[in-house]
């Protein structure tokens, strides 16, 4: 009689398939040690064949064999190469990383737009600050299109800066004129009509 798949056991790690579980059965089912230990080597080459792009990464090996482990649910005795993941591991979360939160005027901006802006008011009056003011002006212009996917008024960036600097850098002369980050229509490929050759 025909089985079908959702009437079989339900695959552990199903990325590895039906085949390399039955494998894994099997070699629970040896009862010499240590040919249970080369038919674990060999279920190990063969799930490493399934996945050849990762042999390059470091510790592909050791996950193989948490792998084996997990599949065999933790029931393999043999000569592990590498201390394997215990059960009790698998639920346990990771230690939530302490983020810290900066606040943000203005979102599409940044934080680091915002700490440039903030070096710019602290530089000297001179060509140098207003080179850079015009340079991070341009960006917060890029940076409001990819946001709104809008044009924007020079005048409300340069409103922006003032409001960024409190005052101390007042802009009025043209920015240099963004890029809008808007996709650019694909070009239409013209049908090309074979030419019949008269024989």
């Amino acid at each position: 009689m025909l089985q079908y798949n959702s009437q079989l056991k339900k695959l552990v790690l199903p990325e590895y398939g039906r085949n390399v579980q039955q494998m894994v059965d099997y070699c629970l089912s040896i009862p010499d040690r240590q040919e249970r230990t080369r038919c674990a080597y060999t279920i190990i080459d063969i799930m490493g064949n399934l996945f050849p792009h990762l042999r390059d990464i470091d510790d592909f090996k050791h996950k193989l064999w948490d792998h084996l482990a997990i599949m065999s649910d933790f029931k393999l005795d043999i000569d592990y190469p590498y201390p394997v993941v215990k059960r009790e591991n698998l639920v346990t979360k990771p230690e939530r990383i302490p983020y810290r939160h900066f606040p943000i005027h203005y979102r599409h901006y940044g934080k680091i737009t915002e700490d440039m802006l903030q070096k710019a008011r602290l530089m000297s009056p001179g060509e140098e600050r207003d080179a850079l003011a015009y340079m991070l002006a341009n960006f917060m212009k890029r940076s409001y299109i990819a946001w709104n996917k809008d044009n924007v008024e020079d005048e409300k960036i340069w409103q922006d800066v003032y409001e960024y600097t409190h005052g101390a850098i007042r802009m009025d002369a043209p920015l240099m004129r963004a890029k809008e980050l808007k996709e650019d229509p694909a070009p239409q490929q013209q049908s090309r009509k074979k030419k019949k050759k008269n024989k």
